[in-house]
Formats: structure tokens, C-alpha cells, sequence
């Protein structure tokens, strides 16, 4: 908040001094006030819970054993820890083999769009070719146009490839940035190759080297921000992506976690049909199968969150 105010400080100006400082001394007393922070922390505590209470509520069933999970009484606290839904939502995903397989693309993924699309957009911001307006229109026309329009004509195209049914797939379109993916991520880039000042490469020209050495050597280490940013928006996305992998991977044996989640209804039938177990327990089993599912992501967001809002700020993208 106190960010937001130096921006708002900086930007309003007035000729006359003392009402500038007037209104300088007007925003550290609304700034430091007792009723304003009262009101910011009210605002912060409503949308936190907003966000927080499926959370919660999903690890609060996940340990709940059979007694608790028919006690109409029993909300928030259960009287004993159980682990077994757990244990069970690990067998139904197959969380080793899912897992593994999910890391590895969101991975991937995220690696080639880091490159892929720095690329693109250096040459947006800071080259010079024929046509290059109309390239920057199709870039932000890629917002507009639906994956589900493109879909069959990528399925028939993997098909000829011998790529149908192949995790390759997934992680081709993020080689070329292809889709809304790859063209916010180049929006991302261009907006940081833009504030970089210009001397940089005046200077690289005069030691004679080229637009890709400089990108290379220069610009590519200095754009350290937006590369996290793109990291960590390309891997959260392709982890909870399920439209695509279902498309590709319909038939397939060995699936992202996100497309196991989306089969976890007949796992659970079939796996509490085997142990005879009740049908009440299925929705602790689907609570515990969600949060298996969303850890790894919120763990990386936890250990790179200062980071990642950090570099938020110097990709311009707040502006």
C-alpha cells in the first residue's frame, strides 16, 4: 500500500510548493492513520478468507474418519486425525507415476517458453523488421481466438506427425509459444525489453556484436524478472491444465495429475467397491486427491512469493 501511495505522490504535482506539500503531509496523515488501516486490514481479511476457506475446509475433511464425517456436529475440528484418505487418494491417482509425469511437462513447458518466447519478444521491443505492427496485432489477436478453434486442426496435424497419444504434445505449442499462453508471456518480455535503456545496445554495436550475441550475452541474463514471471505463470498453468492433455491423451495410461483428477470418480467407484468401503467417504477421498494435487504449486509459491511480486513490479506488468 505504501507503494502504491509513492506512485500516486510522484504522479500528481502542483506548481504551487506549499500545496504540494500540503497534500504530501494530507497522504503520510491518511497513510498513517488509525481508521484507514483498520479498513485496508478488514479488506485484506474478507478476500483472504474468501480464498482460504475451500482450503481450509479441504484439509479439515481430508482427516476426518468415518465417525466425524457423519456427525452433522462436527465442522471444523474432528475429534482424532485420520491419514487414510491419503493414503487412498495416492493409490487412486497414482500419485508417483502422475506426479512425475506432471513435473516433468510443466517443467519442460515452462523452460520453453522462458526461451521461446524471450526471444519473440526482444524482437518486438527493440528491433526493427517489415510488418512488424501487423505481427504485434496477431500477437494480441491470439487473446481473442479460443483453443477449442484450433484443436482439431492441431489433433490432425500430431496424428500425421505420429505424435497422437505422445506427452510430446504438450510441450511442442510451448517450443513455438503458440496460443493465449505464448502470447501473454511475449507481451511479458516486450514490456521488460522496453524499459531497458537504450545505451546498452549502442555500445554493443560499436564492439561490433550482433542482435543475437547481445541478446544472448546481455539482455537475456538482465531479464532475470521476467523470466520468473514466465516460469512460474507457464508451470502453474500446464500443472492445472486438463483441457488440453484430455484432447491429446484420451486414451492414454500415463496422464498428468490434472487428467487423473478429472477420472477420480470412477477410481474412487472402483476402489471402494474392491474394500467395500462407504459411499459417504468418497467425498473426504476427493478432498484429500485435491490437495495431493495442489501442494507442489503452493509450495513454489510459498518459497518464491516475495520474488515473484518483486519481479511483477520490474516487468512493468502493474503500470
Amino acid at each position: 500500500m505504501n507503494t502504491i501511495l509513492m506512485k500516486l505522490k510522484r504522479r500528481i504535482t502542483f506548481k504551487d510548493p506549499v500545496r504540494q506539500l500540503k497534500y504530501m503531509t494530507l497522504g503520510r496523515e491518511i497513510n498513517e492513520g488509525l481508521v484507514f488501516k483498520l479498513f485496508l486490514y478488514t479488506i485484506f481479511i474478507c478476500t483472504s478468507y474468501i480464498y482460504l476457506h475451500p482450503i481450509m475446509k479441504m484439509i479439515v475433511k481430508m482427516v476426518m474418519d468415518a465417525k466425524d464425517l457423519i456427525d452433522p456436529t462436527v465442522t471444523w475440528i474432528p475429534s482424532s486425525l485420520y491419514w487414510g484418505h491419503l493414503q487412498t487418494a495416492w493409490k487412486v491417482l497414482k500419485y508417483g507415476n502422475s506426479f512425475t509425469i506432471s513435473l516433468v511437462v510443466a517443467l519442460v513447458a515452462s523452460v520453453f517458453h522462458c526461451i521461446s518466447c524471450g526471444f519473440a519478444g526482444y524482437a518486438l521491443a527493440r528491433l526493427e523488421f517489415p510488418f512488424k505492427k501487423l505481427v504485434f496485432f496477431l500477437l494480441l489477436l491470439a487473446f481473442i481466438i479460443p483453443p477449442q478453434v484450433v484443436v482439431l486442426p492441431t489433433i490432425i496435424a500430431y496424428s500425421h506427425l505420429g505424435l497422437d497419444g505422445s506427452l510430446a504434445a504438450l510441450v511442442i505449442p510451448a517450443l513455438f509459444g503458440f496460443g493465449v499462453k505464448g502470447a501473454l508471456f511475449v507481451i511479458i518480455y516486450r514490456q521488460f525489453f522496453m524499459t531497458q535503456p537504450k545505451e546498452l545496445e549502442e555500445a554493443a554495436k560499436i564492439d561490433g556484436a550482433s542482435a543475437f550475441k547481445f541478446y544472448v550475452r546481455v539482455m537475456f541474463p538482465l531479464a532475470k524478472p521476467a523470466i520468473l514471471v514466465v516460469f512460474l505463470f507457464s508451470f502453474v498453468w500446464t500443472w492445472n491444465d486438463t483441457y488440453m492433455p484430455r484432447m491429446f491423451l484420451s486414451e492414454a495410461k500415463n496422464v498428468p495429475l490434472a487428467v487423473q483428477m478429472s477420472r477420480l470418480d470412477v477410481g474412487i467407484n472402483q476402489f471402494m467397491q474392491a474394500a467395500d468401503m462407504p459411499l459417504y467417504m468418497s467425498e473426504a477421498i476427493k478432498m484429500a486427491a485435491s490437495f495431493l494435487t495442489i501442494l507442489p504449486p503452493l509450495l513454489i509459491y510459498f518459497l518464491a512469493q516475495r520474488y515473484f511480486v518483486e519481479s511483477v513490479e520490474r516487468t512493468g506488468l502493474v503500470e
